[in-house]
């Protein structure tokens, strides 16, 4: 849907409630930019994100707790695949909850229900990936103790 500007010459139903109001295309520094620029945004986000987010830099120091512990028990290759995935959900979930907690907050600042309850699913996606993770560095302990 275009974005919608008192300035452009079509009218489209992107008001409050469907309502016809003139829009244009939003301009968008970051589209179609060359990969290295691309990458550039993604780094400036996470050093953001790691910066602002407290829980982001809580998962990011287990995720690397994890692989020491995963050099120092010679772990198979499985288990690296495993952790990497699932340790990968969870910084990606804590990155989207964390995008939008901040998309939401400056679109509406006021507290409302509505907000309220997407930054609880965003939450509840953190939760689900984490518990995920668990169940996979429960499986790597079992696996070890049964072994060893």
């Amino acid at each position: 849907m275009p974005h919608c500007t008192p300035h452009a010459p079509r009218l489209w139903p992107c008001g409050p409630g469907g309502s016809r109001v003139s829009c244009a295309p939003a301009m968008n520094t970051h589209k179609n930019r060359a990969l290295p620029a691309r990458v550039g945004f993604a780094l400036r986000g996470l050093a953001h994100a790691l910066r602002s987010e407290r829980s982001l830099r809580l998962q990011a120091g287990a995720f690397l707790l994890v692989l020491v512990a995963l050099i120092a028990l010679h772990a198979r290759p499985v288990w690296w695949a495993l952790v990497l995935l699932a340790s990968g959900a969870v910084l990606t979930a804590e990155l989207f909850n964390s995008a939008v907690e901040r998309l939401a907050d400056e679109l509406h600042p006021q507290d409302s229900p509505g907000i309220g309850l997407v930054k609880d699913c965003a939450a509840a996606a953190v939760l689900v990936a984490s518990l995920a993770a668990v169940a996979v560095a429960a499986a790597f302990v079992l696996e070890q103790l049964l072994v060893h």
